[in-house]
């Protein structure tokens, strides 16, 4: 078991002298090219990039909030977490891909993830807590964004794990069976945990980029009528956090 209250721990996340304080809200982006077309948008907008180690980071003209990524993986999308946090971040909001366990949820369909579980193997170095909730304020604010602009989603648990190759039909036929899971990822619920832990809001929203509930799996993140809803989602969601009080 780890001890979560130790004072001993020897790293921690560091703002470095000549690095400027973020925006209080943002944009963490999971996947490379939706980074890269998000990126694209607040420069071109006159945005200016900053330095964020393995991944990238750019903050909008009005200095209002932030966009990060990629972020692949539980650890990594928490070294992006824990160091955007320092920096300032007190908001962050998660745009990520998932995989489909129910019938239910489609190729290009937006979910708003509740109550995650953790698979991956980074939260438990920060809680014991397997089940950890995301924010209900930021939750409330991405159904009001959704509805506004006329964007369909639905809502359900998901599970995060390290090994996307190693998921069987049994194990996920038992997790929707037995958790109630509607859909998987990689990243989620570690940053969940660690949101939490550090004290901050946070909150997700996804697009099902692959369906595995039938017999084979049915890839669709390809496909051109994903990449133009992952367009879509992604200028949605910065076009209201530039307008956001």
């Amino acid at each position: 078991m780890h001890d979560h209250n130790r004072e001993d721990v020897i790293m921690h996340p560091l703002r470095a002298r000549k690095e400027k304080m973020l925006p209080g809200a943002g944009l963490l982006f999971v996947n490379p090219t939706e980074a890269r077309y998000a990126m694209s948008k607040v420069v071109t907008d006159g945005g200016n990039k900053r330095f964020l180690f393995n991944s990238s980071l750019c903050v909008n003209s009005e200095e209002t909030f932030f966009v990060a990524g990629p972020a692949v993986g539980a650890p990594m999308a928490v070294l992006c977490m824990e160091k955007l946090i320092v920096l300032g971040a007190q908001r962050i909001f998660l745009v990520g891909w998932c995989g489909a366990l129910h019938q239910v949820l489609e190729v290009g369909n937006v979910l708003l993830p509740g109550q995650a579980l953790c698979g991956e193997g980074t939260s438990g170095y920060y809680s014991s807590d397997q089940e950890p909730r995301p924010s209900a304020d930021l939750i409330v604010w991405l159904r009001e964004t959704l509805a506004q602009s006329g964007m369909a989603w639905k809502e359900g648990r998901v599970w995060s794990t390290d090994a996307p190759y190693r998921e069987s039909q049994k194990l996920l036929a038992r997790l929707r069976r037995e958790q109630n899971i509607s859909a998987i990822d990689m990243e989620y619920s570690a940053l969940c945990t660690v949101a939490h832990f550090r004290g901050i809001e946070f909150a997700a929203c996804m697009l099902v980029s692959d369906e595995l509930w039938q017999k084979q799996w049915k890839p669709g993140f390809a496909t051109p009528a994903f990449c133009k809803r992952s367009q879509e989602l992604s200028e949605l969601l910065m076009t209201a956090m530039g307008a956001r009080e």
